[in-house]
């Protein structure tokens, strides 16, 4: 069979690759940093240093590339956060359209985006709030007969689905 990445809590992770931690939001230097792009230095970037990760440490933040599977209640916030903490590659997948009861707990989406596909939205909005980062989006579902193709350019997949058949 198939040599999936294990599955642990609600993220998969491929097991030859590195899991870098996540900051505590009393780590962040709240110094502004000048916007630059992120082939200089890491000093020289708009995103903040985490103080406990170092600029080696986030450097590699910044070399890695996470995919995000489902960009609903669970993926909004996952997207937010790897976005503000300047992931260098972030895949969005989900092939659903923003509802208007999203709105009121997936709070990445605005009325205008009604009706809208969440991957094509959310790449767009994420891209707003941060420049620098390499977004993807594929407005389609994750499945059997594509998710070798759709994970393999990824170090981590986060699984942020809320349906049995797509997790399993």
């Amino acid at each position: 069979g198939l040599n999936a990445p294990p599955l642990i809590g609600p993220i998969i992770f491929a097991p030859t690759k590195t899991v870098i931690p996540i900051a505590q939001p009393d780590m962040i230097d709240q110094k502004k940093e000048k916007k630059s792009s992120l082939s200089r230095p890491i000093e020289q970037t708009k995103i903040r240093i985490l103080h406990e990760v170092g600029p080696s440490g986030q450097r590699k933040i910044t070399q890695a590339r996470v995919l995000v599977v489902g960009a609903g209640g669970l993926g909004v916030p996952v997207l937010l956060y790897l976005t503000a903490a300047g992931v260098g590659k972030i895949g969005i997948v989900d092939p659903d359209h923003v509802e208007e009861e999203n709105l009121q707990r997936q709070v990445l989406y605005r009325e205008a985006d009604l009706n809208n596909n969440k991957a094509l939205v959310a790449q767009k909005l994420l891209k707003a709030r941060n420049s620098e980062i390499d977004i993807h989006a594929y407005p389609q579902a994750f499945q059997v007969d594509n998710a070798i193709s759709l994970v393999e350019a990824y170090d981590v997949v986060v699984d942020c689905t809320d349906n049995f058949q797509t997790r399993y």
